[in-house]
């Protein structure tokens, strides 16, 4: 009997037409790293009666649940997929490279099926009704880049084969800290150490009593894009900000050299007014803890825009 590795396991993901129905086809092979929780749990409820002696009768079945995390690349291809089913379809212009924007805020966000393979099992489990609960992710000065996406199922089937057909695989170009960076106001944000974006649909649950345990469906809630940024404590321009009340916009960016590129602007950031402390000698640094509202203007919270040389999402 072959034991099941991490390095053979594999991740498809195809959209669904309907909510819990998995495609026939058009699976995409998905680029994953370590951190792959996304699986269905049933614990056991202990018995509450009395009267049978000191040994516990046998314990009984609670509901299912579908969920977990994914570790994924930010990249120039594969991190659009994601980005469609955290934000909803994009709209795509140009030739040559595509540009994709992805505005927050929409009510119909699809859903997809996960199947999550072992070969050497075999153990293959499809997760239908999939949605993203958020996305998350960190910039630093070096490093490999990856994101954390949080994803609802309504259920999971298993098998012993593969029910994902032939997978299309997206081509690799990631994109590497270095080639990131932040921008306030349409200028490169200075004495910047790090910064964490999380964009979050605060997806609610509807759990109804159904024979297969699945529940029946995920639905929206308010949106939210929060995060923070650690600067080197230089001057007053953030901590003015924070005291003023008054919004900016955060850009935060990776580019290639050859043309592909990501963006994540948030239009209007507001800033708390931090504790800044001295710590020792060292230099000081500050962190705020930003979160982003929906801006009159552009009347959305937020833009994901991933420029590529796909045609469509």
């Amino acid at each position: 009997m072959a034991r099941s590795l991490g390095a053979r396991a594999r991740l498809a993901l195809g959209f669904e037409t309907t909510y819990g129905t998995p495609p026939a086809s058009g699976f995409i092979r998905m680029p994953f790293a370590p951190g792959l929780t996304v699986a269905a749990e049933q614990p056991l409820l202990d018995s509450e009666l009395l009267g049978y002696g000191r040994d516990p009768l046998a314990p009984v079945k609670d509901a299912i649940t579908a969920d977990g995390d994914v570790v994924v690349p930010i990249d120039a291809e594969a991190w659009g997929h994601w980005l469609k089913a955290a934000f909803g379809a994009p709209t795509t212009s140009g030739t040559g490279l595509y540009t994709h924007e992805f505005q927050s805020g929409a009510w119909d966000l699809p859903s997809f099926a996960l199947e999550k393979g072992l070969p050497e099992v075999p153990h293959y489990a499809m997760y239908p009704g999939c949605r993203v609960n958020q996305l998350q992710w960190s910039m630093e000065r070096s490093g490999l880049v990856t994101a954390t996406v949080g994803v609802i199922a309504q259920g999971e089937d298993k098998s012993a084969t593969s029910q994902a057909g032939t997978l299309t695989e997206p081509a690799l170009r990631r994109f590497g800290s270095f080639q990131g960076g932040v921008q306030r106001n349409g200028a490169a944000l200075g004495n910047l150490v790090s910064a964490e974006i999380t964009y979050a649909n605060n997806l609610d649950r509807v759990e109804t009593i159904r024979a297969d345990g699945k529940i029946a469906g995920v639905e929206p809630g308010i949106a939210a894009l929060t995060g923070n940024v650690v600067v080197r404590f230089a001057d007053e321009t953030l901590l003015q900000q924070a005291i003023d009340g008054d919004p900016c916009e955060l850009v935060f960016g990776y580019a290639l050299s050859s043309g592909e590129s990501f963006t994540l602007t948030a239009h209007a950031v507001y800033l708390p007014r931090p504790r800044i402390g001295i710590d020792g000698p060292q230099g000081i640094q500050a962190t705020f803890d930003w979160q982003a509202a929906r801006d009159p203007g552009t009347g959305r919270m937020a833009t994901a825009t991933l420029i590529n040389d796909v045609d469509q999402y």
